[in-house]
């Protein structure tokens, strides 16, 4: 509980699940250049962590892994990732600054649910899924570009983005699913 920074080096290729679980003090993270997989809940309820450092070959970001990170402000995944898991980060409500990465293909479901700061969202051209309340409450968004990759904008994707103004939809995008965009009150303009 007394742990504040945290960094692991270049010879360590997994994080197991739970690992840094309730690290309740963790303000600094940076995961190194081997790692390949962080674990379900890894560093969840990491209440006070603020900076985070994700390495170029993690491929794979579990379910829960920042679940209720609630300091965290600026995330950035890198172009290694393929998938975000279910609830990965979820409750991260300081959370202003989302950058994901361009090999991204599954956004699992709440991974980004109750983000609520968070005023900006561009879906790269690699995601193919965007799950069930993916970025459900994240009632700071005002703009949200979805990529020409995505075919299917799940149950809830985006239900609760109340300050959502402008809409940009790609052009693959074949079942937008039920309450997808429910709540969504000051939208203005999709195309």
């Amino acid at each position: 509980s007394s742990l504040t920074h945290l960094t692991i080096d270049n010879s360590v290729t997994s994080i197991g699940e739970y690992a840094f679980s309730y690290c309740s003090s963790l303000t600094h993270v940076t995961i190194g250049e081997s790692v390949e997989t962080i674990g379900d809940y890894a560093f969840n309820r990491c209440l006070s962590l603020t900076h985070l450092t994700i390495g170029n070959s993690v491929e794979t970001i579990g379910s829960r892994t920042f679940y209720m990170c609630l300091s965290l402000t600026h995330v950035t995944i890198p172009n290694s990732v393929k998938t975000i898991g279910y609830s990965a980060f979820y409750k991260c409500s300081s959370m202003i600054y989302l950058i994901i990465g361009n090999s991204v293909k599954n956004i699992e479901y709440s991974a980004f649910n109750g983000c609520s700061s968070l005023t900006h969202v561009t879906i790269p051209d690699s995601v193919e899924t965007i799950g069930y309340s993916a970025f459900n409450g994240c009632s700071s968004l005002t703009h949200v570009t979805i990529s020409n990759s995505v075919e299917t904008i799940d149950n809830g994707a985006f239900s609760g983005c109340s300050k959502l103004e402008s809409l940009t939809i790609g052009k693959s995008v074949e079942i937008i699913e039920y309450e997808a965009f429910c709540m969504c009150s000051n939208l203005s303009r999709v195309t």
